[in-house]
């Protein structure tokens, strides 16, 4: 009786078996701690955290209450840019070594070796079609067996990793495989156009991955010579056609990364087309107030739009005048300046505007300061500046006047024509000066 208690004593330890997450990262005086997140569509959900042992290795237990899915460790700041996925089944533990030269290595776990392994073998088939056509080579036969290569390596995968989460991704990266012998330029139209056929948007485990994240990076940017504006817009319309109806959350964490980057490359045109199209919809459909806002003070403030008004208030020949930004009529092109007295770069920059402008007297600077509740250090400064119309915006960052015009660095430069309508947005002095020449 003793030994049978024993044993039932025993069953409850077996039904919660432990996985272990374990990993080494070299050099590891580079390395402190991993952080093990669970990954979702619309996030991470934090597990736990290891510090790293002296050679670098650390170890992190999950139980069976933790989902299979996809799973993130983040090895150092920021986030967003150390971090790599792997695949929990919850039936087996996972081993990794990850150098800073050498990348991720999987030293256990079938999901994710099959994975990489798949990723290596249609790697070299890619490359050697690419040197086929970085040959001009026309030997059609030879074509053939290349991609006979191709298919067959795909097909052999998608048997191999039937039953795994790995399914989901060697099916959604399924390559174009012509039936006959084609040139580059046809292939690479077909491989375009068949780019996202087999991508199932809706799969929560692809949601989870960084998978849509490059794919769609590498549909729009990466698979055309013609960067026009118009195969911008064609290949985002195919793509919200592709991804079908619903799906609202990954649409827009898609589009709003497509914007952001369309943001970066200072492409208004596409970065307004996006939003007026699908994005600034989508952000009603999923209350994101936050984007929402982004998308109309980028767009207002996009170059050709009349820049947001302001009060100010200025002295000429002894009397003090209160007006306003649009009706401000004084000058030929106006310079607005947003700063503050407690930026240093700020602090650098205004000197140069002032010397640069001396003998342009068709410009009228108005600089915006952005300052904390005191503005003592803020009435010092502008003293060497008599010539400026100057504004101050208290709140710095929460100020009206600031927010409307999307700062989110100081100093930041507006320049305006006769009407108030936005003409440029000079990174800095130097960029104002090669369009002023």
């Amino acid at each position: 009786m003793r030994k049978f208690l024993l044993l039932l004593a025993f069953i409850p330890s077996l039904l919660n078996a432990q996985h272990v997450i374990s990993g080494g990262f070299t050099p590891a005086e580079d390395f402190t701690y991993a952080f093990l997140y669970h990954a979702t569509p619309t996030g991470a959900e934090y597990i736990d955290r290891a510090e790293l042992s002296q050679e670098g290795r650390f170890s992190i237990k999950l139980d069976s209450t933790k989902n299979p899915g996809i799973y993130k460790i983040v090895y150092a700041l920021p986030a967003e840019e150390n971090n790599f996925d792997f695949i929990y089944n919850g039936k087996e533990s996972i081993d990794f070594n990850f150098s800073i030269e050498n990348g991720l290595e999987f030293t256990n776990s079938n999901e994710n070796k099959l994975w990489a392994s798949y990723i290596k073998s249609m790697a070299m088939v890619n490359m050697t079609l690419s040197n086929f056509y970085t040959q001009q080579s026309n030997d059609q036969q030879a074509f053939m067996e290349i991609i006979k290569t191709m298919s067959d390596t795909q097909k052999a995968y998608e048997e191999n990793s039937k039953g795994m989460i790995t399914s989901s991704f060697v099916e959604a990266n399924t390559p174009y495989i012509p039936k006959t012998y084609e040139d580059l330029s046809t292939y690479s139209k077909h491989l375009k156009q068949t780019y996202l056929k087999h991508v199932d948007f809706s799969n929560t485990l692809l949601q989870s991955s960084d998978f849509l994240v490059e794919r769609v990076l590498a549909y729009i940017f990466g698979m055309s010579a013609n960067t026009s504006n118009t195969v911008y817009k064609t290949d985002i319309d195919h793509l919200m056609t592709t991804m079908g109806e619903g799906n609202i959350h990954i649409k827009t964490i898609l589009f709003e990364m497509i914007w952001q980057r369309f943001k970066e490359i200072d492409n208004a045109e596409i970065a307004n087309y996006i939003t007026d199209q699908y994005l600034l919809e989508l952000t009603k459909q999923t209350g994101y107030e936050a984007l929402k806002e982004q998308l109309i003070v980028f767009k207002n403030n996009t170059v050709g739009n009349k820049a947001a008004n302001f009060d100010l208030t200025f002295t000429t020949n002894g009397k003090t005048i209160s007006t306003n930004l649009h009706d401000l009529d004084i000058a030929n092109q106006y310079l607005v300046i947003f700063w503050s007295s407690t930026c240093g770069h700020c602090l650098d920059e205004l000197p140069k505007v002032k010397a640069f402008l001396e003998d342009k007297k068709d410009i009228q600077v108005i600089a915006f300061g952005m300052e904390d509740e005191d503005p003592k250090n803020w009435q010092n400064f502008i003293a060497d500046y008599p010539d400026f119309i100057h504004v101050l915006g208290l709140g710095k960052w929460d100020n009206p006047t600031s927010n409307a015009y999307g700062i989110s660095s100081t100093p930041s430069f507006f320049l305006l024509d006769k009407d108030k309508t936005i003409l440029s947005k000079p990174y800095d002095v130097q960029a104002l000066m090669d369009i002023l020449k």
